[in-house]
């Protein structure tokens, strides 16, 4: 860190970022080497054919190319080791040691299409071993060489021109955002990374139609992924040194914390509810939100049996009793939803898997154990749930009776409009509440269905007042203050440990960055030894590093940029800024955003690394947004969000006994992280 220049440009990868692959490259050059020299010591005076003069040639040249090359890639790696991350001084010379390095590509190209050639045409009548070991050889060098072309190409980074300069940019004052020169230059490269990544989406999902909405969603997540990275001068291996930092810094938090300085957690809302009853509730629905997955979760979850189950099902002609749309042409999906929820055909009322931007599956069914109309709403499975999940700018949600400012994340938000509009204008309710008119209306989902779920209850609410809404892992940066205050009253939130999507806001990753920033530029060890030290940690846990993770600066110079070769920062950042109120005239993504409800947080109860085979208990309280304004980094924090880990909780919880797992590293997350 920064960016390492060479060949007149930026690259995606930092002069202490050649280590590993240099000492890769060296490790598979020096056996190549070793071998070459065993065959030529065996096959020295036996190359008597008529080509046998080309051939030994060829692999004295090749001992030779080869020596060259190792010789320099151990000065790259022993250089590479040098200083820190944000002290690059002892590495000054990679540049050059890379440019050596590139000279030898050259004539290592060369004699691999002369080695073809000769191998080719002057090998007849050698020996067939001879020949056999000659061509191992060339065909050596072409992987290598084309590895390399694949490596280069990883790293190329497409916003890394040098043109204008560096000395350039400070003279129109890119250092000073107030000058007009400068802001029209930032401007400018901003408007070019938005592009590169518009163009990154488009290749990604080069699968989907290119209509006008999707070419919508790429804008506006381009957009946002630009703006965040736009502003610092990272690269990819200073974020996983941050994040390994950052794990063992709250690991060893965690361990010193006074449980006496902790807040007790209390239910948000006025009407005191019963915990156990509402894990039992939690428990069932989640049931039918993992069911709306249809069968590659059912299959996930019942890997011996789910497939042989389905098997039966799938194909066969379906009753007429309710209406399916879209998605199922072999019927596994709903043969799924039959074997997760145990219902019966006729209590389905309405099943949908039609799927684009904006429009998730989502299912309608008639709960006869819990006297309820269902609507569950399926999470993200697909790519185009995936550009749903991005689209995380947000929009003015209109709702009566609230005070203060409504809006929401603008994916899950049309997403809630699109299935607000099919349960109403298309009469599927009307229809549902006419078989069982007594019954009350409950609507569920996990990740994007529940954050879907908790928006469409929101709009529902009105008609239906006593309407009920479990979300399950919502993501964090879904609806404002004030809409999150209001669905307190019915909706409640589940989430599991250390699980991500419910901390991941723009807030939120803007701290993140600021914590990854301070930790990589107070660090004073090598970056190999913290990413080998950090995957020690992670595999096998241990003592957290004590690595230094406080600013030696005062707390009021932070507002500056972080100098290392060049500046880390450019000067204004958000990075360094306080984050904007709901009030300030700022870009919406930047706004505070908010889990909806109330927040039954569950964790497990014990030490947070044990053996395979040890019991896991569950513990389950009411937490308050508080505690998931930062991320907590934990080889969990994905694992966490998986609906069937959600649901083997719930059901520990309300069947109190263990469950075996292994390997686990969840920690007591209930407390608060500020």
């Amino acid at each position: 860190m920064p960016g390492m220049i060479a060949f007149g440009r930026r690259w995606g990868i930092a002069s202490d970022d050649l280590v590993f692959s240099g000492s890769f490259e060296l490790f598979v050059r020096v056996l190549w080497w070793i071998g070459t020299v065993a065959l030529y010591t065996l096959h020295n005076g036996k190359f008597d054919c008529s080509g046998g003069r080309v051939l030994h040639s060829y692999l004295v040249v090749l001992l030779v190319l080869l020596a060259f090359i190792i010789l320099s890639l151990c000065a790259i790696v022993y250089i590479s080791a040098q200083g820190t991350i944000t002290n690059p001084g002892p590495r000054r010379s990679i540049p050059v040691l890379l440019y050596v390095r590139a000279m030898l590509y050259v004539p290592e190209l060369i004699w691999a299409i002369l080695g073809a050639i000769w191998v080719s045409d002057d090998s007849r009548g050698c020996e067939p071993a001879e020949v056999g070991a000659v061509i191992t050889a060339v065909v050596a060098s072409w992987i290598l060489l084309l590895s390399t072309g694949v490596g280069v190409l990883f790293v190329f980074d497409p916003l890394g021109s040098r043109c204008p300069g560096p000395q350039s940019q400070e003279q129109l004052g890119v250092r000073d955002l107030e000058s007009s020169e400068g802001s029209q230059l930032l401007s400018t490269a901003r408007s070019v990374a938005v592009r590169v990544w518009e163009s990154r989406l488009r290749l990604l999902c080069c699968c989907l139609p290119q209509d006008e909405s999707h070419r919508a969603a790429f804008s506006s997540i381009a957009q946002l992924v630009s703006g965040f990275f736009s502003d610092t001068d990272l690269v990819p291996s200073d974020i996983a040194v941050g994040l390994a930092l950052l794990h063992q810094e709250q690991d060893k938090k965690e361990q010193c914390r006074d449980l006496d300085e902790v807040l007790p957690h209390s239910p948000s809302s006025p009407i005191a509810e019963d915990l156990e009853a509402e894990l039992e509730k939690a428990a069932h629905c989640m049931q039918f939100a993992i069911a709306a997955y249809g069968w590659p979760m059912y299959v996930y979850s019942n890997p011996l049996t789910g497939a042989c189950k389905l098997s039966g099902d799938c194909c066969k002609t379906q009753s007429a009793e309710y209406d399916i749309v879209g998605g199922d042409n072999m019927g596994c999906h709903f043969s799924s939803i039959l074997h997760s929820t145990g219902l019966q055909y006729r209590d389905f009322i309405y099943v949908s898997f039609h799927n684009q931007i904006y429009e998730i599956p989502f299912f309608v069914a008639l709960d006869h154990k819990r006297e309820a109309v269902l609507v569950a709403i399926r999470g993200t499975l697909s790519l185009r749930d995936l550009l749903t999940d991005l689209s995380a700018d947000c929009e003015n949600l209109s709702v009566e009776g609230v005070s203060g400012t409504c809006y929401a994340h603008k994916g899950m938000s049309q997403a809630a409009g699109y299935i607000y509009k099919k349960l109403l204008n298309d009469g599927i309710l009307n229809q549902a509440f006419t078989i069982a008119p007594e019954y009350k209306l409950v609507i569920t989902g996990h990740s994007l269905g529940g954050g879907t779920a908790s928006l469409l209850a929101i709009l529902l609410r009105s008609s239906f007042p006593t309407l009920q809404c479990y979300a399950f892992s919502p993501p964090g940066g879904l609806m404002s203050k004030a809409l999150a205050e209001y669905s307190k009253d019915f909706v409640v939130s589940v989430v599991l440990g250390k699980d991500l999507v419910p901390r991941l806001s723009y807030p939120n990753m803007e701290d993140l960055k600021r914590r990854i920033l301070k930790m990589v530029s107070n660090c004073n060890k090598p970056k190999y030894r913290i990413l080998l030290q950090g995957c020690w940690y992670e595999l096998f846990g241990g003592d957290p590093d004590d690595f230094p993770t406080e600013m030696d600066r005062r707390e009021e110079e932070l507002s500056q940029p972080l100098l290392g070769e060049e500046t880390l920062l450019i000067r204004g950042s958000s990075s360094y800024q306080s984050l904007a109120s709901e009030d300030s005239p700022v870009h919406c993504a930047h706004l505070p955003l908010y889990l909806p409800g109330r927040i039954l947080h569950i964790t497990e109860d014990g030490p947070s690394r044990r053996s395979c085979f040890s019991q896991v208990r569950y513990r389950a309280e009411w937490s308050s947004e508080t505690a998931f304004r930062s991320v907590l980094i934990s080889p969990r924090m994905i694992a966490d969000h998986m609906p069937d880990a959600v649901l083997r909780s719930l059901h520990i919880l309300t069947q109190d006994r263990p469950f075996n797992l292994c390997p686990s590293s969840l920690s007591n997350s209930h407390l608060n992280v500020i």
